[in-house]
């Protein structure tokens, strides 16, 4: 099926057209068109135009409106205040619009694919191999899931990427730590897996810093096992890779609860681009990006200074042949440029390290290996805060482990589903409550934009009131029921009565649902689309008090608005999927 045309779109040709038949000089001139509260639409572009032709906006206005045919499209048209256009859509072309996205048998609801998709490696979900997944950890996972589906959705093709810590020091020091402990592996389980084996492994690594800290003569023999590790040495090679299997495992659980999909294949770690370390710094220095500097292999930058005034480095290669993170980073820039062929690299990672990544492109841009066809991009994210305004810690002063975190949201969001439920069974409120629990950690993250820190508030998360997911989850499940109830009596295919106020400004909105997926997937911007959905579920609401549904005046009332009924429970259910939030069918 083809794409539908949205309302807007429909409207903006229109007046574009008027503005080219008032005004030859104003062909391509923009109309500014967006809604109002006024009408349904309202246009601000005149203005603009006749203070660049020296006309009176009013007279210019009234020549454009002159120009405007009312009728299928557009049912009314007037001038308003110093020179704006205010629009009213004909019913019929509301409802018509609604009929075509209804039919769209291939369940997009007439969003479009992209004119020209291209390729992105989007980059998120790192955990830490032998730590515990925190809450630090929340914001990437979920950010990057959503604009992954987003992504996918309308059209491009999109590489999963989740960079793992799982090479460096920090392994030298755990695996000496326990060639010389043996006993505490002895008491870490043995081969227990999933969340107990991360929990044993976590608090070994926690011993072997102490130690890493306080003993000099143990800090050099576990530098001296990073070099057996980075030598491929078989020992320890096989003790790293038993780390590295049972995180995984741990990891897996994790995102479970989530309710992400993540991938082996897509787990492409520090160590994945071991082989190209070498060579990167010969390329980097060969062409002249980096110099050596003190023994290190350095890149300078003109506005990058310490508080001394002095310049402040990226360090791709340290003195003592050691490589950093800015190596690997680099190596997987190449990697995904060259190899996987991506026109957009796209990283969904802390703000506190948008200086390390500002560097890393500007090295990669002066290399060659990103330019005007391959772009890079830092989907830059705030800190999670508790509800006292600072970083969110437990009471002893921790970082807060993820798994605690999501366990009491949905312990949360059952109690809440338990109270209200009426003819579900234990089994179903267990259920209920993790689609429920979880769904509310996602969209109190995803309803701020990336860049702002957000309040971690479980008792308004859970609410039903206000903007939160069980707010819009428990409006799906509302429309389900209506349909259920309305038993054989089928949605019109196409309203075809005039609308009541309450049904043109839900059938407006619903008109907006393609144009806010698509913004939201071109600006990496989830939270525009939980807004679009909020407001959905809030004019759903109003429709609801105001427009009896099984109660309708006339059998045909009724079969227009279980359609209006139905095809916001579509677009609802489809807006949260891309959220990666359930929208169960009974609450």
């Amino acid at each position: 099926m083809a794409p539908v045309t949205s309302l807007s779109d429909s409207v903006h040709q229109q007046l574009a057209s008027a503005l080219s038949a008032t005004r030859p000089d104003a062909a391509g001139a923009d109309p500014l068109l967006r809604r109002s509260d006024r009408a349904d639409y309202q246009a601000n572009g005149i203005l603009a135009l006749a203070k660049k032709a020296k006309a009176n906006p009013r007279e210019l206005a009234a020549e454009v409106v002159a120009h405007v045919t009312t009728g299928e499209l557009i049912a009314d048209v007037e001038v308003s205040g110093p020179g704006f256009l205010n629009i009213t859509v004909a019913d019929r072309a509301i409802t018509g619009n609604l009929a075509a996205r209804y039919a769209d048998d291939t369940g997009r609801l007439g969003v479009p694919l992209a004119a020209e998709p291209g390729t992105t490696v989007i980059d998120y979900a790192q955990p830490n191999v032998a730590k515990e997944m925190h809450v630090g950890h929340l914001r990437s996972a979920v950010i990057g899931d959503a604009v992954r589906q987003l992504l996918e959705f309308t059209g491009e093709t999109v590489v999963r990427r989740h960079h793992i810590g799982d090479w460096g020091t920090q392994f030298g020091m755990l695996i000496q730590y326990l060639d010389e402990h043996p006993h505490e592996l002895d008491h870490s389980g043995g081969e227990v897996s999933g969340e107990e084996a991360m929990s044993n492994l976590d608090r070994l690594y926690k011993a072997a810093r102490k130690l890493f800290d306080s003993d000099e003569e143990f800090k050099t023999r576990a530098r001296r096992r990073v070099v057996d590790l980075q030598a491929g040495d078989p020992h320890t090679l096989a003790m790293w890779q038993k780390f590295v299997d049972e995180s995984k495992i741990y990891f897996f659980s994790v995102f479970e609860k989530l309710d992400m999909e993540i991938r082996d294949p897509d787990i492409v770690g520090e160590s994945g681009y071991n082989d190209m370390l070498a060579e990167t710094c010969r390329l980097l220095e060969e062409r002249g990006v980096a110099v050596r500097s003190e023994g290190a292999l350095c890149v300078f930058f003109d506005d990058v200074k310490g508080p001394d005034g002095k310049p402040v480095p990226l360090i791709v290669q340290k003195s003592d042949g050691g490589y950093g993170y800015a190596a690997t980073d680099l190596s997987a820039i190449r990697n995904r440029v060259f190899d996987l062929k991506a026109d957009t690299l796209l990283y969904v990672v802390d703000a506190r390290q948008s200086l390390h990544f500002k560097m890393v492109f500007e090295t990669a841009r002066r290399a060659g290996w990103l330019n005007d066809d391959v772009q890079a991009v830092q989907l830059a994210f705030g800190t999670v805060l508790g509800k006292d305004g600072k970083p969110f810690k437990t009471r002893a002063g921790e970082t807060v482990r993820l798994v605690d975190l999501l366990d009491e949201a949905v312990d949360r969001a059952s109690a809440v589903v338990r109270e209200k439920a009426r003819d579900l069974s234990e089994e179903e409120i267990t259920e209920r409550g993790t689609q429920v629990g979880i769904g509310a950690v996602k969209y109190a993250d995803l309803s701020t934009s990336a860049n702002r820190d957000y309040k971690f508030d479980l008792d308004q998360m859970v609410s039903l009131n206000g903007d939160t997911s069980v707010y819009l989850q428990y409006a799906y499940a509302r429309i389900r029921s209506i349909l259920r109830k309305a038993g054989d009596v089928r949605p019109a295919a196409r309203p075809e009565l005039p609308l009541h106020e309450a049904e043109r400004a839900l059938g407006l909105h619903l008109d907006a649902f393609a144009e806010q997926v698509t913004e939201a997937a071109r600006e990496y911007a989830p939270h525009k689309l939980t807004a679009y959905l909020y407001q959905l579920a809030s004019l759903y609401t109003t429709f609801y008090d105001k427009c009896p549904v099984l109660k309708a005046a006339t059998p045909e009332q009724m079969a227009n608005r279980l359609f209006l009924c139905d095809i916001t429970a579509r677009t609802l259910h489809q807006g949260m999927a891309l959220l990666g939030i359930r929208t169960p069918e009974r609450l």
